[in-house]
């Protein structure tokens, strides 16, 4: 058993020195690379991907954590330790995965106390990746890392982001295009004939995806407009106005945009975009209710959002679990206590999403106040309504089921499949955010798993999306998102 066992050994070290091909082309990976993206040592073909001691190092320290990073950590540990039946990884192994790539762990240089760059983890590595140059490689320096990317290139080293799965502002899809016409011509379109007209705009069939919207104003006059959505093939969809339930309903076109997509059955993922107070999260929850109450086309209504900017775990919030949730759902129950408050209790044809009877517990249990008081907690106890932290999704199956997940921004790609891909027969999803607005250090406009789904998502029968750029919350809310 020993002597195979050495065997084993002389046969996968005598691989070290055997290598196909020993590129000079080197990447040298920060450790925020591989905790955002954990198959990002396959990301690079033909090249040296080299990792850094003191990465591992870092790596280790966030292996314990119970979050996506945690799981990164763990996964690129595991993955590196699987390499290792193919040789030394100090000489270097062969990745695989048809990417003709090398991975080598580079010890990490010692620096003396008059040199400047101190014991900093990030100034270790671009040493690591300097000391690759003077060995004559061609090394690029790969990091999330703005300042770390600043410092490399003060000192000479090439640079970079790492770009796999981003998306940039200039190409992000909107969901929706504008196109001026005459006001005589506008009186006169139709979805019968605005194929016709798009095509004298040099805007042909080829150019649009499924479920986008145009809008078409008159030259003079933006107010006046006709919406169309184009639902392949060459068959379009005018949209028109109309209300949720009562006098509830779009402020503007982008909201009428939004609300033709939640109402339309046949569209089973959304993404709504843009900054705070377009009205995202509030005509998903009133489509929500209407969808799963009234129509009752729909189980349930499940609402959830990360907890990125309270931590990494709801525990530090004192109480149960659903007193914790209370915390980071508040949104949720400002916009639904708004809701009921503005439903006309008395009217029988709105009589909200409650009904006759919950009204008059709801006003005998509040004696005094104007409609419900606890409008989330008479919803859950009527089984409607489920608001649940993104910890406890994975492994789930939802069928159907009307889902909200808020601040998706603050989502990295992975964790993003991770929910979506929990959907069952019949579940209709929103995914919510704003991209501008981020928490998480790892996540930008053009990596988070808002933008990069919207992205891959487009051109999908089953998708929409639309970016909402006017806020209706109030003027102050409007001026603020301009100037601040």
């Amino acid at each position: 058993m020993v002597k195979e066992q050495n065997s084993n050994i002389k046969n996968k070290n005598s691989q070290k020195n055997n290598l196909k091909f020993r590129p000079k082309r080197v990447f040298v990976l920060d450790t925020n690379v591989l905790l955002h993206d954990s198959d990002s040592l396959y990301s690079f073909k033909g090249v040296v991907v080299a990792i850094p001691f003191v990465v591992l190092e870092e790596l280790d320290s966030f292996k314990k954590d119970q979050g996506e990073i945690g799981r990164n950590a763990r996964l690129i540990i595991r993955n590196i330790d699987e390499l290792r039946i193919k040789g030394c990884l100090s000489n270097g192994v062969e990745i695989g995965n048809g990417t003709k790539s090398i991975l080598k762990i580079i010890e990490t240089p010692k620096i003396g106390d008059d040199e400047i760059f101190g014991d900093l983890v990030d100034n270790l590595i671009i040493r690591t990746a300097q000391n690759l140059v003077k060995e004559g490689n061609e090394v690029t320096f790969v990091t999330k890392d703005i300042n770390s990317r600043v410092k490399a290139d003060a000192l000479g080293l090439d640079a970079e982001d790492y770009t796999k799965q981003k998306i940039t502002t200039e190409d992000f899809y909107k969901g929706w295009l504008k196109v001026k016409i005459p006001a005589n011509d506008l009186r006169k379109v139709t979805k019968n004939n605005i194929l016709e007209l798009l095509k004298n705009k040099n805007i042909f069939i080829d150019f649009l995806t499924p479920n986008q919207f145009i809008i078409l104003e008159s030259e003079n006059n933006p107010e006046n407009n006709k919406l169309f959505r184009f639902t392949g093939g060459k068959n379009f969809k005018e949209v028109a106005d109309s209300k949720i339930t009562g006098h509830l309903g779009a402020k503007n076109i982008q909201q009428l945009m939004a609300i033709d997509l939640l109402r339309d059955d046949s569209i089973k993922i959304i993404t709504l975009v843009g900054p705070a107070g377009t009205g995202k999260t509030f005509l998903t929850l009133l489509m929500g209710l209407h969808k799963v109450i009234k129509e009752h086309l729909y189980r349930k209504f499940l609402i959830s959002r990360p907890v990125i900017a309270l931590g990494a775990d709801i525990g530090y919030l004192p109480g149960e679990v659903q007193e914790k949730l209370r915390y980071w759902m508040q949104p949720v129950y400002d916009n639904l206590e708004f809701i009921y408050s503005q439903i006309d209790e008395y009217d029988d044809q709105h009589t909200g999403f409650l009904g006759k009877k919950d009204k008059k517990d709801s006003k005998k249990k509040h004696k005094g106040k104007k409609g419900t008081e606890n409008p989330v907690e008479m919803l859950q106890q009527k089984g409607v309504l489920s608001l649940e932290a993104i910890t406890y999704m994975r492994g789930r199956s939802i069928p159907y089921q009307f889902v909200l997940i808020d601040e998706v921004q603050n989502l990295n790609p992975h964790e993003v499949k991770t929910i979506v891909s929990r959907a069952g027969e019949g579940t209709k999803m929103i995914l919510a955010g704003d991209p501008f607005q981020i928490d998480s250090p790892y996540l930008d406009f053009t990596s988070n798993g808002l933008t990069v789904s919207t992205a891959k998502f487009k051109g999908q029968s089953i998708f929409g999306t639309v970016f909402l750029e006017k806020s209706e919350r109030s003027e102050l809310a409007t001026l603020a998102a301009k100037i601040l």
